[in-house]
């Protein structure tokens, strides 16, 4: 059996300037946000926010700066990520084009798009959805049916997407499309095409989740006319390119810090001397205490340019493991806080009705132990 090793290591001294630095902007920014706002961490979207982080130079910040982006390292990024995270800043407007979509456009359509869309991103005014998922194919990319059908000029794409995460504001979406028919190689012939959000036959309908929020949408593509440099990368490479984008979707600290106003609210309510309640959240400490040597191990191994993909599955499972728990922890050690309409009871239901999703997103629990399994060569 194969073992996975992930070196855990000290930060370097900018890091821990650049922590101070975050904490700082957090106190300065957070505060206009009730506890039930942050408890949507990064799923929470505020543009302006978005650009308060533009501003800071804390958007592409880690993309090499002759194509415009800060030039810090991984590990400056990780910190940065982990000060927000810990206190429900609301950062989903750009999370996905800041976290995967700026490096993807960088590797593979560096003189294209790269140009155009880094700055727009850097700057905190573009925001940029993923076209993955569609009706009918659960977390089987490769049962996609919209297609990309070549075209004089450009690319004609007809389909659906769903649970698309931010269509109803997004500028741009990234779109897997079908170029080619399916043969033996049931991966192949898939395409990444870049598509204006306001382009003639783009729909976005949305689709209200169980929190009562229209985060995620449906989007129908009839007949979109997309010029030939909107292809990301090689026609027919879109899976390979996919996978590399979800090391970025799956590593970081999102994973197992998007609960983390239900841990403060029980520190908040836990009483002196009460041995369940301090046994409990001493547990759960200790849970992220692991997993933040793990993901900060990552982010370790990503500024040395090694491959997280195994490890980021792993953080990815457990995050959502732990962070399920944290709904029936609170239950069962603070009984006397239920229903009485505070802003504990409040992110407790919150959280109770998110949890769910949090082995969905990025990747569901049963896909990603396969994953895991494979890499361990256990299959």
């Amino acid at each position: 059996m194969d073992t996975l090793h992930v070196t855990v290591g000290d930060l370097p001294p900018e890091c821990e300037a650049l922590r101070e630095e975050a904490r700082a902007f957090a106190r300065e920014h957070i505060t206009k946000y009730s506890r039930v706002e942050r408890a949507y961490n990064w799923a929470g979207r505020d543009p302006d926010f978005s650009r308060k982080m533009g501003e800071k130079g804390w958007l592409g910040m880690t993309w090499p700066t002759d194509i415009g982006g800060g030039g810090k390292s991984m590990l400056e990024r990780y910190v940065m990520l982990e000060e927000l995270l810990a206190v429900g800043a609301p950062m989903g407007a750009h999370w996905a084009a800041d976290r995967q979509m700026g490096p993807l456009l960088i590797r593979y359509s560096r003189d294209q798009l790269a140009p155009k869309i880094i700055p727009q991103i850097r700057r905190g005014e573009a925001f940029i959805c993923i076209g993955m998922s569609e009706p009918d194919s659960g977390s089987d990319l490769a049962s996609i049916r919209t297609r990309g059908t070549k075209v004089e000029g450009g690319w004609k794409i007809n389909g659906r997407k769903v649970w698309t995460s931010g269509a109803h504001h997004a500028h741009y979406m990234v779109a897997l499309v079908r170029t080619r028919e399916r043969g033996d190689d049931r991966h192949a012939g898939m395409s990444q095409i870049f598509i204006e959000m306001d382009r003639p036959g783009v729909t976005v309908r949305p689709i209200v989740s169980q929190l009562g929020t229209r985060i995620f949408n449906e989007v129908i593509l009839d007949d979109v006319f997309v010029p030939d440099d909107h292809l990301v990368g090689e026609e027919g490479k879109g899976w390979s390119q996919v996978i590399n984008e979800l090391k970025y979707e799956r590593s970081g600290a999102e994973r197992f810090l998007s609960s983390t106003q239900l841990l403060l609210e029980m520190l908040d309510a836990a009483q002196a001397g009460n041995r369940q309640q301090a046994v409990a959240i001493g547990k759960v400490i200790a849970r992220y205490a692991t997993l933040r040597q793990m993901s900060q191990g990552i982010a370790l191994m990503m500024a040395e340019g090694q491959d997280p993909s195994l490890a980021a599955s792993i953080v990815k499972d457990q995050g959502a493991l732990l962070e399920q728990s944290l709904p029936d922890i609170a239950y069962e050690v603070f009984p006397d806080r239920l229903g009485d309409g505070s802003e504990f009871d409040q992110v407790l239901n919150l959280v109770t009705l998110a949890a769910p999703s949090f082995s969905l997103r990025g990747g569901t629990r049963e896909i990603l132990r396969g994953i895991i399994a494979k890499g361990l060569g256990l299959r």
